[in-house]
């Protein structure tokens, strides 16, 4: 699959609410944990085997087991191996960040839980078959840990016994919840190789079930490079067994994403991100006057702009400013209403800035915190009017620039409407003037600084977000 098809994929998903994540140690190595060969070197090494030349690494674990007698070595090595301090990776970050709301994983470790923690998400994890059984209300995120935790390692799905009995005992309940996602849900599976034998039979059995009406999945996978294989033979060898495994793959309905490098991953995740954010946009502004603007006019057009936004699906956040805040409702509702079919809180987050904060805390540093977390969740930042009474005069907003200031470090996509005055039109004359970090406005200048017909503008705004959609969705 094309790169640029699976941004598409995905991010509908994303949209619709149905993606969701399958990570495998793959995702967890770079950060600094052990991959499955280097948990098992020294338990491969004490019964005489060279780790290295082994494919088998269930075997090797249970191997240790039937010469041993018992598994708390094994036990060991993986609290050793995943109780050491590591860094997130950007892949973990970026995730946590999207609107993801079911993770499953192989892996021991806690990383997903502490990306997720670090976004205040409130995550129920299910590590044992009775953890299925009981819910964390207001849950915003389930992980399913169906190989066990660091945290009780003697139960870690390892040794063949463990895979082979996987389906016998109460885990197999894991197996069932697995196939309902996979039925209903678009994984991305990431940084897992498909050797694993609980995957391989729960996606033959989710086959067997619906035959080709299976959800669509996706899975990355590293392109085989001539400079990596020893030979010209192993090279083309290579080439045509990853071809046949990713055809094959494709029988579940799994599509292959192909990567030069791993690093890459980062990169499209990171597009996906934005492309996400697209569909969040910002409006900031506030007026106690329209200035050349006839007040009715002026509350058309805020009105009119918030409905077109809705009506081709985009998430309108507002802060709420005087004078604006009031027609973006109005306009977000109108539409959410007529459309019947969509819900309020996905359309329409509102953000009315704090006017008292408890005692001990500064109102400005709680104000500023404020800002940023809510512009932090777009993509496309909206700047009308901008202008406060202070003093018994008319000057410039303060805040709406200061908004204007975070949406640059957030790396929003601005669009200043300078033709409404005051600080949106201070923000369009300093865009002007550094037009080449903005050339996605070079061709609509004219509008946004001169027009004063409503319509006009909003079709331009429409045009310049659908313009950014295009060239990001770019591979």
């Amino acid at each position: 699959m094309e790169i640029r098809c699976f941004k598409e994929r995905f991010l509908e998903a994303l949209v619709n609410d149905t993606a969701a994540i399958f990570a495998g140690a793959g995702l967890s190595s770079p950060s600094g944990y052990v991959n499955w060969h280097e948990l098992l070197c020294d338990i491969a090494s004490e019964i005489k085997l060279d780790i290295k030349k082994e494919t088998d690494l269930v075997a090797v674990a249970q191997y240790y087991l039937n010469e041993k007698g018992n598994r708390s070595r094994i036990n060991q090595e993986i609290i050793n191996k995943f109780t050491k301090n590591v860094e997130l990776t950007e892949n973990h970050k970026i995730l946590s960040r999207l609107p993801i709301k079911c993770y499953w994983t192989t892996n021991y470790d806690t990383l997903i839980e502490d990306a997720l923690k670090s976004n205040n998400k409130k995550i129920d994890v299910k590590i044992t078959p009775e953890n299925l059984a009981t819910n964390i209300p207001k849950r915003d995120v389930i992980i399913y840990k169906m190989h066990g935790d660091i945290s009780q390692p003697g139960d870690a799905v390892i040794t063949k016994d463990d895979y082979e009995l996987y389906n016998t005992t109460s885990r197999q309940l894991f197996t069932v919840a697995l196939k309902g996602d996979l039925v209903s849900k678009n994984f991305l599976f990431i940084g897992i190789s498909f050797n694993d034998p609980n995957i391989d039979y729960i996606l033959s059995r989710i086959k067997v079930l619906l035959g080709k009406n299976t959800r669509e999945h996706y899975a990355f996978f590293k392109k085989i490079k001539r400079k990596e294989c020893s030979s010209t033979k192993k090279y083309q060898y290579d080439i045509v067994k990853q071809e046949l495994k990713l055809k094959d793959l494709k029988r579940y309905s799994i599509n292959a994403v192909l990567v030069d490098d791993y690093k890459q991953i980062t990169d499209i995740l990171f597009d996906i991100e934005n492309l996400n954010n697209l569909n969040s946009v910002f409006i900031s502004g506030s007026a106690e006057t329209y200035g050349t603007w006839d007040q009715s006019e002026a509350e058309n057009f805020m009105h009119d702009l918030a409905k077109e936004l809705v009506r081709n699906n985009k998430k309108i956040i507002s802060g709420f400013g005087y004078g604006v805040g009031s027609y973006i409702i109005n306009g977000a509702l109108s539409e959410i209403y007529e459309s019947k079919f969509k819900n309020i809180n996905e359309y329409l987050e509102l953000r009315p800035f704090p006017q008292a904060v408890s005692q001990g805390i500064d109102l400005e540093k709680s104000r500023e915190s404020y800002r940023k977390n809510m512009i932090s969740c777009s993509g496309i930042g909206i700047f009308l009017f901008g202008n406060k009474r202070e003093d018994d005069q008319i000057i410039n907003a303060k805040g709406v620039y200061r908004e204007f200031e975070i949406a640059k470090e957030k790396q929003l996509f601005i669009i200043p409407v300078g033709s409404t005055g005051f600080t949106a039109k201070r923000i369009l004359d300093e865009i002007k003037g550094d037009i080449d970090k903005y050339s996605y406005l070079k061709k609509y200048l004219g509008i946004l600084e001169k027009g004063n017909n409503r319509e006009n503008i909003i079709k331009c705004i429409m045009d310049i977000i659908e313009e950014i959609h295009r060239e990001h969705i770019k591979d």
